[in-house]
């Protein structure tokens, strides 16, 4: 394990101490949090739930500290099954903040993670472009080569005629 040179910073706490003001004013949550979801939420829940949110809760009279209530989205009917197991979730979250700051899950069916869009396939080269690429690709004799060099060259070249 290496450790960082005096006067160093590592990029994690760069843009920890950017982003977790922002979580906190907006959502009462911080990094730490998200980061740490896989292991809070355990191998059943960790791939159909996300934290949003944590609503925390106005002192008493006398300026004592209430838990809040925490946000969570989950995908789909895993929600009756979470909703079994919030006792459990609400001692890990519990825990891993070192006190009781949740009292309540509040559970938001919506999709958790948003479908990676494919990128669309360039259009063909014409003109000059074309041209060039060919002349680039004029010694190759694999042809799964040629075509990955083709591709790539489509993918490149399209972009500087914009």
């Amino acid at each position: 394990m290496s450790y960082p040179r005096k006067g160093e910073k590592q990029i994690s706490e760069l843009t920890n101490g950017i982003i977790d003001p922002v979580l906190a004013r907006r959502a009462g949550i911080n990094s730490a949090l998200l980061g740490s979801w896989d292991e809070i939420a355990g191998e059943d829940f960790a791939d159909c739930t996300r934290p949003e949110k944590i609503a925390w809760a106005r002192g008493g009279d006398d300026g004592s500290f209430r838990p809040g209530v925490l946000t969570v989205a989950c995908e789909g009917a895993r929600a009756l099954f979470l909703t079994h197991a919030q006792g459990e979730l609400i001692q890990r979250i519990n825990s891993f903040f070192g006190f009781a700051a949740v009292h309540q899950i509040r559970i938001v069916q919506k999709p958790v993670y948003q479908p990676v869009k494919r990128s669309r396939t360039p259009p063909p080269l014409k003109g000059e472009a074309a041209r060039k690429l060919e002349s680039m690709m004029q010694g190759l004799e694999d042809e799964k080569i040629r075509r990955a060099i083709a591709r790539l060259g489509t993918a490149v070249l399209g972009k500087r005629g914009r």
